[in-house]
């Protein structure tokens, strides 16, 4: 293959033509360790492959977006016609539109677990239903190299024939619980979590965006802020009055007949039939004249202070024989048998709590109810206070364990527009962000991570006093890998990768985005503590204690110790060369990344870490039965892929090589004459000098424990020998040196 000077941009040039400092003598004879000039040949390699623009043509005729679209709509008898302008294609059955299609990249800058956006071709009819969904692009490494396209081609058949007006759920339905046309229930798939919440995003966001825009039944009015000066003092009659508080009763004739038959034909439980009518009170609070006559002064401004910005809240209340909330609700969820409406657009209302240790004060006159509760609405639902809502109550009743009867009944809600301010659209608050939400749902996992790592960062910094006492040492160990391997690995999924790395590299190269890697929060975490420690001690902190596929191989080297396995003896000049592959892995990924990040991850399977930690095994058979092989090599040779193959550990080792701290304890005699430490060491990160290689210790502190314990240390023993035998000479101290 040539490579001509046009092929090349100005920054490519230049690196081009740097690169023969690798074959120039003077660099040969640069007086540079070893190391730092592979350091220098990796960076130079990366980024000469990073800045090389060549011009190729693409042998594989991509299939033509028309006949992809057609796919989407059976019934279309004619090519679909595209407005240029909006990037939304019309669909027709002979001259009639029967529907619209659209490339969600257009009109949504989601980007996925991979750093790239996920690009969706959806069909919608003209009546807001997805007629189909087709992936046109999309680089998630759990379904290109992991999980496989079937799963998620299965979670996308899902939306075909679902509506707009729909709140879609992710496995949260209970056995026996029916769907309706308001509560979707999706079945999500296990181990790409961000992945499904991310597309699930791109596809309901989007659609929004095209149905606004050219279905007149999901046409979106100009939004309103409340005239917060604007205040009259009401009270309850008059509210009811001006409809700021809306009644609704529901008799129970209005349940049977749309039930079809008499509510006592219902197992009694479900409904309390001492009532002959349901009433329902709901109000928009944010607006002065509402949420200050309702709720007094000190209740109103405590709410103002609890909603975020854009936030809005809503005031249910009722009473009667059928409950709004029912048993299954929980304060702080989402009420799954009430919900708001607007636009044919369903609008999600999340409990706040508010009233969790007091009692609300409501206007004389309001009727004395059990079940108040205060909703927020979030700034990304598109609520116009302004424009006309609905409540919505969908009432759900079994009338036997099989057979269900589901029926929706609404509630028009019109407040004046003189409480109001016309906005331009441009000035509405940003929704909230994609990476924020995720973190939220995370919480309690991102609090048992942080406070592990603390407790890591505190043994660290106390090791001298943790190792001190040889048997609550190992209990601490072995009880924190134990944690990494079940919690960090399996259950959080927070097992690094160099995918995790070169995705960094190469989102450096292509204009960094932060917000991508906030995707998932146990990682990003992770990535950043583990940045912070190679500062301070280098690699060993994660690979020795962070790391559960390492976790594994030293679990499997202890069960080889028990069983007395024989270890494969390694000599020496073998084992310095074999130290080397890993660093060969890493610069040809590294090289791989830019030209092709789908190869790169492919390549990327030398990690068994996908199918042993991610995927628990589940997966086809070459990847486990690689895995299994690895992890069988770790019986004979203590963490073999640790030690020649992981370019992750090879990474690791590039990056902490200039630590700040060297405070793995030794003595003047380690290494002359004692070699103790060095026998003892799994992974043979100890000179015969007795000085450790920490770009290969994995500072497991064995090594420390030791030193310490006079029952172990040879020069500790020697010294105690000596003393007993009472000799006259002057027994000199033993001395610690520290970082040796």
């Amino acid at each position: 293959m040539f490579i001509s000077g046009k092929d090349l941009s100005p920054r490519s040039k230049f690196v081009f033509a740097n690169l023969t400092i690798f074959s120039h003598p003077s660099f040969q004879n640069f007086r540079v360790r070893p190391d730092l000039k592979l350091l220098l040949v990796i960076i130079f390699l990366y980024l000469y492959a990073g800045s090389l623009n060549i011009a190729y043509a693409n042998l594989n005729e991509p299939h033509s977006i028309e006949n992809e679209i057609l796919t989407l709509f059976p019934r279309a008898t004619r090519p679909p016609e595209l407005d240029p302008e909006s990037q939304i294609w019309s669909v027709y059955q002979l001259n009639e539109i029967i529907g619209y299609a659209y490339e969600s990249n257009h009109f949504v800058d989601f980007k996925g677990f991979s750093g790239e956006r996920i690009n969706i071709l959806i069909g919608l009819d003209i009546d807001g239903r997805f007629s189909d969904l087709k992936i046109l692009h999309h680089h998630e490494p759990i379904f290109l190299h992991g999980l496989g396209p079937k799963p998620l081609r299965a979670f996308l058949d899902q939306y075909p024939q679902h509506t707009l007006s729909e709140r879609i759920m992710f496995g949260g339905r209970k056995t026996g619980q029916m769907e309706d046309r308001h509560n979707t229930y999706f079945d999500g798939v296990t181990k790409a979590t961000v992945s499904i919440i991310v597309i699930n995003d791109t596809i309901l966001s989007s659609a929004r965006e095209v149905a606004r825009r050219v279905l007149p039944a999901f046409a979106q009015q100009a939004p309103a802020s409340v005239r917060t000066e604007l205040f009259k003092e009401l009270n309850w009659q008059e509210l009811l009055n001006l409809e700021f508080v809306k009644h609704w009763s529901l008799g129970i004739s209005d349940f049977e007949d749309q039930l079809g038959q008499s509510l006592s034909s219902y197992p009694s439980e479900q409904l309390d039939l001492s009532y002959d009518h349901t009433q329902i009170y709901y109000a928009y609070l944010n607006a002065p004249s509402i949420g200050r006559n309702l709720l007094g002064d000190a209740d109103y401004a405590k709410l103002m202070a609890k909603l975020s910005d854009g936030e809005q809240a809503i005031l249910i209340m009722s009473e009667g024989f059928y409950d709004y909330l029912g048993e299954e609700f929980r304060p702080g969820t989402i009420p799954e048998r009430i919900s708001l409406e607007q636009h044919n657009l369903p609008i999600t209302l999340r409990d706040i709590n508010f009233f969790d240790s007091s009692m609300a004060t409501l206007p004389k006159g309001a009727p004395d109810l059990d079940n108040l509760r205060i909703f927020k609405i979030r700034p990304q639902a598109g609520f116009d206070p302004s424009a006309a809502m609905q409540m919505v109550l969908s009432i759900k009743l079994d009338r036997n364990h099989l057979v269900h009867d589901n029926i929706i009944v609404k509630s028009e809600y019109q407040l004046p527009s003189e409480l109001f301010n016309k906005i331009d659209t441009a000035n509405i608050s940003k929704p909230e962000a994609m990476w924020v939400k995720i973190w939220k749902g995370r919480l309690t996992d991102i609090a048992i991570l942080t406070l592990s790592l603390i407790i890591l960062s505190i043994a660290f910094i106390m090791q001298r006093r943790l190792v001190m006492n040889s048997r609550r040492f190992l209990w601490f160990r072995r009880g924190f890998l134990l944690f990494t391997l079940m919690y960090i690995g399996f259950y959080a999924q927070g097992q690094l990768s160099i995918v995790n790395l070169i995705a960094l590299l190469v989102g450096a190269l292509n204009g960094f985005d932060i917000h991508v890697f906030l995707l998932d929060p146990i990682i990003f975490i992770l990535l950043s503590y583990t940045a912070l420690s190679l500062i301070l001690w280098g690699r060993g902190l994660f690979c020795g204690w962070l790391c559960p596929f390492g976790v594994m191989q030293e679990f499997l080297a202890n069960i080889a110790a028990k069983l007395n396995i024989t270890q494969w003896n390694i000599r020496s000049n073998t084992h310095q060369r074999m130290l080397k592959f890993k660093y060969f892995i890493l610069i040809t990924l590294l090289v791989l990344a830019p030209y092709s990040l789908t190869a790169a991850e492919k390549m990327a399977e030398i990690e068994p870490f996908k199918t042993a930690v991610t995927l628990a095994f589940i997966r086809e058979w070459p990847f486990v039965i690689y895995a299994v092989i690895i992890l069988g090599l770790g019986l004979f040779v203590h963490k073999f892929y640790c030690r020649y193959l992981c370019p992750l550990g090879a990474a690791l080792a590039i990056m902490g090589k200039f630590h700040r701290f060297k405070w793995l304890d030794r003595r003047q005699e380690c290494g002359t004459p004692c070699q103790l430490c060095k026998h003892r060491c799994g992974v043979d990160a100890i000179k015969k000098t007795g000085d450790i290689d920490y770009e290969e210790c994995i500072q497991c502190l064995e090594c420390v424990v030791i030193l310490q314990d006079p029952q172990q240390c040879a020069a500790t023993m020697s010294a105690n020998k000596k003393a007993k035998r009472h000799t006259p000479e002057v027994i000199e101290p033993v001395r610690i040196v520290q970082g040796k």
